[in-house]
């Protein structure tokens, strides 16, 4: 788990990778229910799922999944979000367009999920956050240094509309150099949103 403070916007940010999660179904329905349940139980369950639960396959580097949480902590901090929360916004800050339906359809937890990222801002140290993941996803944390590993270059290509990138085309049959065209393509896209939006 990663540990990310934001002092310009008192907030600290732990985001962790889960591998082989075998509770993907669940989790998308147990998000689902909790968003409608009343009282106490709500806003209990709500707690509990207090985050951003981001699809691994469609990140390309740690740097882009810290753009898309600076760009969300930043409209939080000036009063715009576009979402009902900060961690709904991490999501649509990765989608390279404004709907926040295909944002959480694309970048959100699916029954297809296998790898998973989680996200959780705060306005405080919170001790038991490494904690309360384990206790929602049944799956291996590895390290974030790991999330190339579970990048769909394919799918980030379509969904972000690259495959007639001029920039691309010049690092063809490079694999190394075509994916980092990639990173810097989709880090700049996520970092220009909220002006473009």
């Amino acid at each position: 788990m990663e540990t990310y403070r934001y002092p310009q916007f008192d907030a600290v940010v732990y985001a962790a990778k889960f591998k082989d999660v075998k509770n993907a179904e669940a989790l998308r329905s147990r998000i689902v229910k909790a968003a409608s349940l009343d009282g106490v139980e709500g806003e209990t369950e709500r707690d509990a799922l207090n985050f951003a639960f981001i699809e691994a396959k469609l990140i390309t580097s740690s740097l882009h999944l810290e753009t898309a949480i600076y760009q969300a902590l930043l409209s939080e901090s000036q009063g715009s979000l576009r979402t009902k929360t900060v961690h709904s916004e991490i999501i649509w800050a990765l989608n390279p367009t404004n709907n926040i339906s295909e944002a959480i359809k694309l970048f959100g937890v699916s029954s297809r999920t296998t790898d998973l990222i989680l996200v959780r801002a705060a306005t405080s140290n919170t001790c038991d956050v490494r904690q309360r993941m384990h206790n929602i996803v049944e799956g291996s944390l590895v390290p974030m240094s790991t999330i190339p590993d579970s990048t769909s270059w394919a799918d980030v290509k379509k969904h972000y509309k690259l495959n007639g990138e001029p920039a691309l085309k010049e690092a063809a049959g490079d694999g190394n150099r075509e994916r980092a065209v990639i990173d810097n393509i989709v880090v700049s896209t996520v970092a220009m949103k909220s002006v473009v939006a």
